[in-house]
């Protein structure tokens, strides 16, 4: 079973996947002109504004929803594995893929704020709808909700759940079977209490446990600042084959770099377009912008943070395709959180496996309670004009059965089954937004006119000829005329 999850990981994630990534990243950073310079003061602003309905949540509360499902294992665990395999250059690609990356999450969460419906109460969007809506082929918006279901609930809780039972034993001691209990007794008193309940986590949980790792990671980095020149040359030559001891791995900088860079920003998989749609906001470009923002956060902050703490130390290894050791400045340690524990313990003694390990339990748990949010809402696509109670019982079961399953199985088997989940997402998705970028254009240029004029944007999808935009025209835009 190995050698097939493998092959097809390869497959899944071979060049084209990844110059494909680039390019669309790159190609919407322009013709959005490079909004994630021009609107940093925007999204920071609109990131805390905005409010709660009772169909929705805040603008800040899908941010933290959406947060929660990118700041995960991957900016731990899979930062440290970059590293393993793709040297130090891979940070490089992994800041180039989140600064590209950060349009790319624009289109998504605009598009499925312009695609939501109001569905038992509440909204829902993600690109299962988005496609169905804005392309008529309800077939691929179909093939996509099947394939986020299975990617969601089956193939990758066991990646985070994998990693907290990983640190733990590391640091604790911690018996693998007694953290999956704990995670699926945890776990389940959130998801069985809805949406509301988990942005409601969310938002607490993650601006908390990404400050103290950020503070952490900063101190490690101030005790270690005469390396700051030395680490900052050692990425940019390893990234372009300027390194003698890396630069016959430079291939494979780009595609770790890329492919765990994709992994936790999760720009153009379409994961944080789930929870754009979610929030209460009179114009989609401003959950797009928001969305954006959240990318620079996960990699930018959470990722460099990892990135530093452990090159700053020196506790990494690294290995060519071969399997030789190009660095190896640790023991027989298996690539992932302990590469960041033993940076922590060289400053903080006694306290670095731990602390991490805590840091990850709290990254991946909130991250599976995304992956949860997800799911139930490409069953809800899924099970439209039906009663979906069984469905969702029976999604809830399956993740927790997943997550629990993630605990006991190998660190290797997990990543792979992820990486297959998340290839499958990214390539449907970036064809979709490929072929529907243009409402979105629509969207921010309209959202710019109208800041221009001095008014709080509010979106009219048929003035912009957008169709099928049908919460807006419907309800929106019908409940504002009669609150004039």
């Amino acid at each position: 079973m190995e050698q097939w999850v493998n092959k097809l990981t390869e497959i899944l994630w071979s060049s084209p996947l990844i110059y494909l990534c680039i390019g669309v990243g790159l190609l919407f950073s322009i013709m959005t002109r490079f909004l994630q310079v021009r609107h940093i003061k925007e999204m920071i602003t609109l990131m805390i504004q905005g409010k709660s309905s009772e169909a929705g949540v805040s603008s800040f509360q899908a941010l933290s929803l959406a947060l929660s499902g990118r700041v995960g294992t991957g900016n731990i665990a899979g930062t440290a594995t970059a590293i393993a395999f793709g040297g130090p250059g891979a940070v490089f690609w992994m800041w180039l893929i989140a600064f590209i990356g950060a349009a790319t999450a624009f289109i998504e969460s605009t598009l499925a704020q312009i695609y939501k419906v109001k569905q038992d109460g509440q909204y829902r969007g993600g690109p299962a709808y988005y496609i169905e809506k804005g392309t008529g082929w309800k077939w691929y918006g179909i093939l996509f909700a099947v394939s986020a279901v299975i990617a969601m609930s089956v193939l990758m809780p066991g990646v985070q759940s994998n990693s907290i039972a990983l640190s733990l034993k590391n640091a604790f001691g911690l018996s693998p079977t007694v953290t999956g209990v704990g995670i699926v007794v945890l776990l389940g008193l959130i998801i069985f209490g809805g949406v509301k309940r988990i942005a409601g986590v969310a938002q607490y949980v993650v601006p908390f446990m990404a400050l103290g790792y950020i503070l952490v990671s900063l101190f490690i980095v101030f005790a270690n600042i005469d390396q700051l020149p030395s680490v900052f040359a050692l990425i940019f030559k390893s990234a372009f084959a300027l390194d003698s001891a890396f630069g016959g791995i430079v291939g494979m900088a780009i595609s770790w770099g890329v492919k765990r860079g994709i992994y936790s920003n999760e720009a153009g998989q379409g994961t944080g377009a789930h929870a754009a749609a979610a929030a209460e906001v009179s114009h989609p470009a401003k959950q797009g912008l928001v969305q954006a923002f959240s990318v620079y956060v996960d990699t930018l902050l959470v990722c460099s943070a990892t990135a530093f703490m452990i090159l700053f130390t020196g506790m990494y290894n690294t290995q060519a395709p071969d399997g030789t050791y190009i660095v190896k400045n640790l023991g027989d340690v298996e690539a992932g959180p302990a590469f960041t524990q033993a940076a922590v313990e060289t400053v903080f003694p006694g306290f670095g496996a731990g602390f991490v390990a805590i840091s990850l339990f709290f990254f991946a748990f909130t991250t599976i309670m995304a992956y949860y949010y997800i799911a139930e809402t490409n069953i809800a696509y899924l099970t439209r004009g039906k009663d979906s109670k069984w469905a969702m019982f029976g999604l809830k079961i399956v993740l927790l059965g997943a997550s629990f399953y993630g605990c006991v199985k190998t660190a290797k088997l997990a990543w792979a089954l992820g990486d297959i989940g998340l290839g499958i997402m990214v390539w449907l998705n970036l064809i979709a937004i490929l072929i529907l970028c243009k409402p979105a254009l629509k969207a921010l240029k309209d959202f710019e006119e109208q800041k221009k004029q001095g008014v709080d944007p509010v979106f009219n999808p048929e003035k912009l000829g957008i169709k099928n935009a049908d919460y807006w025209t419907d309800e929106y835009l019908q409940g504002e005329k009669q609150v004039s």
